[in-house]
């Protein structure tokens, strides 16, 4: 059997804060999945963008070429379309040319019928004083973890 597939934008959560999340499949190439699966796929980096028919894009999200593939492999860094609901699509639209929110990948898996799917947010760029904030209250629990497994 295959094993679970969860890469993660660890850097995300860091840089925006995150207001409202979905769940989004994506169009994949045979090879593409293939990487996935193998997990040699990116999403650090990557972010998503609607092109002028509506249609939502994942761009930037590396996906390794297959060793196996010979001709058949795919560009790594190609722009590959996310699939929701239309009222999902239009919801997003409007709110990141309204009010300026921007739309982050979180988290890339593999659900248990074997697709791809990948976890997107709507979210908003933190400031500098916010990230030091939530770096203080990370090391604050941390000493507090260390100051409790010492008792």
């Amino acid at each position: 059997m295959q094993k679970n597939i969860n890469i993660q934008n660890k850097k995300a959560r860091f840089q925006y804060e995150i207001l409202d999340k979905y769940t989004a499949g994506i169009v994949l190439t045979g090879t593409e999945i293939k990487s996935i699966r193998e997990s040699k796929a990116s999403i650090a980096e990557a972010f998503c963008e609607f092109n002028e028919a509506g249609e939502l894009f994942v761009i930037n999200m590396t996906i390794q070429e297959y060793i196996y593939g010979n001709y058949y492999n795919h560009a790594p860094k190609a722009e590959r379309k996310l699939l929701l609901n239309k009222k999902e699509l239009k919801k997003l639209n409007k709110e990141v040319q309204n009010t300026g929110l921007t739309i982050v990948p979180l988290r890339l898996f593999i659900n248990e019928n074997g697709y791809a799917k990948l976890s997107i947010a709507l979210a908003k760029g933190k400031k500098l004083y916010d990230k030091r904030e939530t770096m203080k209250d990370r090391d604050n629990k941390r000493d507090l973890a260390r100051i409790k497994k010492n008792f």
